[in-house]
């Protein structure tokens, strides 16, 4: 316990609210709460400000009060110790050196301001309730003492994309249930989606429990956000971080409007842990925990940080040089050696997550290359469902790629019942267009652009109908998967139409006769000339009738209708062509 009986968070008060620049003193209140006592859901209520000036700090104080019923989870690498003090026990003590000069005079100046009568009876009150609590707290925890501390690791050792993403966002789901007092990414990567690593580090930013990370070997590129984000890395000798600049599947560098976006996400992934104040005799100053600028050398470059970068290079550390920098606060060769060295839990219980079958699979059908193969047999099958009226192969595979597209993206909570709908009457109007309206008309174009916006919207991570925290990098992604399925859809499917049956690997798919050499049928060239009615609907093939017998035909009058009269125009190739009759 300190000498001074209060709250301490290395060395510094448990709530130094100096205003950081770029951050509000609410909000650098709510910050330090939520990491350092895991408060999340209070109203801070503004009672005093003032300059409080000694011999050794000059600083800007902020007092708040606020009451508080929910269950407090110290940080241990945050506070050495603390306890609740009724009023009377704090006035009684004034000026005894048991508190700190700063603390007294914060205190009488929010006596001075608004602690009347009535504000102290309610604040006794309040802190009454508080010490209850504390005596509850101190309880449940003394029988609890003797227990270990529960670590929840998390490996991530392969490319960054949506299976990490489900390893990650399930496995701090896990440990919050557990009640892990804190969560161990084992970090080795080259990289991968931009995307995915922008939702794992936000999930790491907003986790409720403290995240800390230990590059085993490399944090490239997507790995370096993601270990930035991070509470505290740990890094193994010999271990790189950074080289962030955003390439594409070749490895050639995206436009600068891709690097700029990850600059801006790296910038702000660095500023979300706060700057430190340093006093010094009358000078107070603002040092960033990790610099946003170093954050964006690692994509950018063309910056140049003075004595670490020029000009024409992109930024990467080494382990050395990482905490050099402050981009690294340790150094270990294992994640026990994190653990007991760094987190300082001598006793610890470790749990590992352990992704089932079901993850990977999940993660698999969600890889955007495997997306837009699937796009591409939905349109395939729609594209050879209108060449051959019917239900048939086309069908069942464009109906199980749509299955396999929209089932995981439902079960991650991205693809929305309504999302799913409009994919769904999209196919319904493209049935319709096939089955009962003959042509191509407003049906089957209508159809076609709700599968579209359906397929789209489902890879979206909107709510309902509200698109404001869908970023215009998602929607770039989700718009470019559908457009390669598209694309490549109907790009293959019109070079298989023209190469099923012909010499190679087609050769067998269909059966091929040398029609050139073929002869017509004496009887059935006997019906050139001939009139009929029409079966069925010629799309362009279909059955006619004629004189009360059943003919395979094809028209040369584009879509006819079923039940209009028709002419045998010609004969050829074991095949009747007939036109409309006018």
């Amino acid at each position: 316990m300190d000498t001074d009986n209060t709250i301490k968070s290395n060395g510094n008060e448990l709530f130094p609210l100096v205003n950081d620049y770029g951050e509000t003193i609410e909000e650098s209140l709510r910050r330090e709460a939520r990491e350092e006592l895991n408060i999340t859901a209070f109203t801070p209520e503004k009672i005093a400000s003032c300059i409080f000036e000694s011999t050794v700090e000059k600083e800007l104080v902020n007092s708040f009060r606020t009451t508080y019923s929910g269950t407090m989870i110290p940080d241990r690498n945050e506070l050495s110790d603390g306890r609740f003090r009724t009023i009377d026990e704090i006035t009684s003590n004034l000026g005894k050196n048991i508190f700190t000069p700063d603390f007294e005079n914060e205190f009488k100046q929010a006596s001075n301001h608004s602690f009347n009568r009535k504000n102290m009876k309610h604040i006794a009150l309040s802190i009454k309730t508080a010490l209850l609590f504390l005596i509850t707290w101190l309880t449940v925890n003394s029988s609890v003492a003797a227990e270990k501390h529960l670590v929840y690791k998390i490996d991530i050792k392969k490319e960054i994309d949506k299976t990490s993403q489900i390893y990650l966002n399930k496995g701090l789901a896990e440990a919050q249930s557990l009640g892990a007092d804190a969560v161990l990414i084992h970090l080795n990567t080259y990289g991968g989606l931009l995307d995915a690593a922008d939702s794992m580090r936000t999930a790491i930013l907003y986790s409720p429990m403290p995240v800390y990370v230990f590059i085993d070997n490399n944090a490239a590129s997507a790995g370096a956000l993601i270990s930035i984000a991070c509470k505290k890395i740990y890094m193994r000798k010999g271990a790189s971080i950074g080289a962030a600049t955003v390439v594409n599947q070749t490895g050639e560098s995206m436009p600068d409007k891709y690097q700029s976006y990850m600059r801006s996400m790296m910038r702000a992934t660095a500023e979300a842990h706060g700057r430190d104040t340093i006093i010094s005799g009358r000078d107070t100053t603002f040092k960033w925990i990790r610099d946003p600028k170093i954050a964006e050398a690692m994509v950018d470059d063309r910056i140049i940080i003075p004595n670490l970068i020029d000009s024409g290079k992109t930024l990467t550390f080494t382990t050395e040089e990482a905490v050099k920098w402050g981009y690294c606060d340790g150094i270990a060769e294992s994640a026990d050696a994190v653990i007991t060295q760094y987190l300082k839990y001598d006793d610890y219980e470790l749990k590992s997550f352990t992704p089932s079958w079901i993850d990977n699979l999940k993660g698999f059908l969600m890889n955007p290359i495997f997306q837009s193969f699937l796009i591409m047999i939905i349109i395939g099958g729609i594209y050879f469902e209108l060449q051959t009226p019917g239900i048939g192969f086309p069908s069942a595979a464009a109906l199980m790629a749509a299955i396999l597209y929209f089932a995981p993206l439902y079960l991650e909570g991205l693809a929305a019942n309504w999302e799913i709908l409009v994919f769904l009457i999209g196919l319904l109007l493209i049935a319709f267009e096939i089955f009962v309206i003959p042509g191509f008309g407003i049906t089957g174009i209508s159809g076609t652009i709700l599968i579209i916006i359906g397929l789209t919207l489902a890879l979206i991570n909107n709510v309902n109908f509200n698109f404001e925290q869908v970023d215009s990098l998602e929607i770039g992604r989700a718009v470019i998967v559908v457009l390669i399925g598209l694309t490549v859809g109907f790009g293959s499917m019109l070079w298989l139409s023209s190469r099923i049956g012909a010499k190679g690997m087609l050769h067998k798919v269909a059966l091929v006769a040398d029609l050139e050499t073929a002869t017509s049928s004496p009887v059935f060239s006997n019906l050139v000339g001939r009139e009929g009615i029409t079966a069925t609907v010629l799309r362009p093939s279909g059955k006619v009738i004629i004189d009360c017998i059943y003919y395979d035909s094809i028209s040369e009058s584009g879509f006819i209708d079923k039940g209009v009269k028709v002419t045998v125009v010609r004969f050829e190739n074991a095949q009747i062509y007939v036109e409309i009759l006018i």
